[in-house]
């Protein structure tokens, strides 16, 4: 398992490169990674993410323990970044190898929702017209219950 929280900008072929490299023993290797989008009703000047060193690592940590608990994992990745970041920009990415891909495919779905919602990142839209910093939504609250209820 391999958690990483930095500011530097990632290069995510190298990563599931490095990742995937000898899992002879794993049938699937999953990922995601996330980006910065662009708003519909105001152009992205760029987003800033912050966080709470020490204590953002524990909590990503404890979310991967949860995936590899739950589901027949070899390993997981994840990659979050903090700082100032334009449009395009890759946020986060999130790999998970299984010797099946229902395995891989769930644990990642899963640990995907939890990032989301759960993870300590606070993230701020500055637009020409201001900022705001991004609300929970519905819906990733609606995915969360979904998974402690077992799905």
């Amino acid at each position: 398992m391999r958690i990483l929280v930095q500011e530097a900008p990632f290069d995510a072929g190298a990563e599931l490169n490095a990742f995937q490299a000898g899992k002879t023993d794993m049938g699937a290797v999953v990922t995601f990674s996330g980006l910065v989008r662009d708003l519909p009703e105001a152009p992205l000047r760029h987003m800033l993410i912050e966080h709470y060193p020490g204590m953002t690592e524990r909590a990503l940590t404890k979310i991967a323990e949860e995936a590899c608990a739950r589901w027949s994992l070899g390993d997981v990745l994840v990659i979050h970044r903090y700082g100032q970041m334009a449009p395009g920009d890759q946020i986060m990415m999130v790999a998970t190898a299984s010797p099946h891909r229902k395995d891989a495919f769930a644990a990642a779905d899963f640990l995907m929702d939890y990032l989301k919602s759960r993870a300590p990142f606070w993230k701020k839209e500055v637009t020409a017209d201001g900022s705001d910093w991004v609300a929970a939504k519905d819906e990733d609250e609606e995915a969360l219950r979904q998974w402690q209820q077992g799905s």
